[in-house]
């Protein structure tokens, strides 16, 4: 099998780990026959890919085999922002799609135990002839005959047609919403989209989010969050929630001091 080393996904901090391994409990618990996720967003920024990648990533050290499968044919950011490399030109959902390559050519074994990539292989200007085919279907049945989760990065459903049009081959999709920037009525639109296609909405995950904003304020009282966030999490003996910066779980947390959270909704 072909090999990639993935070379930026930084650790996140003790609230960012907490939301990943609840996702990650929902999903298994999500049941055996939702295999296939596609994850998508209302807009570009969101945290989409980010929040794909450390989901893969705490999925594996569960156990589970996870092949993620970069379906942004439009406008990809994968390998450039996570600095993932292979040892010749990639080949990817682009290639096999257009009949050019077979599975075992997009398919690679990251330097994470567990954790596969099929990428995007080459960006188009209109891959909706590609995506609207009986090959996007056959290689995540294929994928998911092999892995126990294939998770789709999509592109954003507020800005193209795409995501809707990938949804109807997964088992279930799950909506990115950026806290304080996302408004009601494009998360609305894309839901309807979404059940439009037929594919169930199994929740949604909100990023950028503070703990002192969001987490302290509306789940947990104040002080008994950070009772536990001092007692678990503390760098270099200051405790990293004096920090008033507010983190961003879709970018570069190289940092240590960013915050994300979750509303699961199915």
């Amino acid at each position: 099998m072909k090999q990639c080393e993935i070379g930026n996904i930084s650790e996140l901090d003790y609230s960012g780990t907490e939301a990943l391994n609840t996702i990650s409990s929902n999903l298994i618990f999500a049941g055996k026959e939702k295999k296939k996720i596609i994850f998508t967003s209302c807009d570009a920024g969101d945290g989409k890919t980010y929040t794909v990648l450390h989901l893969a990533k705490n999925l594996t050290k569960r156990g589970n085999t996870v092949c993620v499968v970069d379906a942004d044919l439009r406008r990809s950011v994968m390998m450039r922002n996570y600095r993932i490399h292979t040892e010749d030109e990639p080949v990817g959902l682009a290639h096999y799609l257009a009949g050019y390559s077979e599975i075992t050519d997009v398919v690679y074994e990251t330097n994470i135990s567990g954790l596969y990539l099929v990428p995007v292989g080459r960006l188009l200007v209109s891959p909706i002839q590609l995506l609207d085919t009986q090959a996007l279907d056959d290689l995540l049945n294929l994928l998911a005959s092999k892995f126990d989760f294939v998770l789709v990065d999509a592109p954003p459903v507020g800005l193209v047609v795409d995501a809707a049009v990938i949804a109807p081959h997964c088992d279930g999709c799950v909506l990115v919403f950026s806290y304080n920037k996302t408004r009601r009525r494009e998360i609305a639109d894309a839901q309807r989209q979404i059940k439009q296609s037929g594919c169930p909405i199994l929740g949604g995950i909100i990023n950028n989010v503070s703990v002192d904003s969001f987490v302290a304020k509306k789940y947990y009282n104040k002080g008994y969050y950070k009772h536990y966030y001092s007692k678990y999490y503390t760098e270099n003996g200051k405790r990293v929630g004096e920090s008033k910066k507010r983190g961003k779980m879709g970018s570069s947390l190289n940092d240590g001091n960013s915050y994300a959270y979750r509303l699961w909704c199915g």
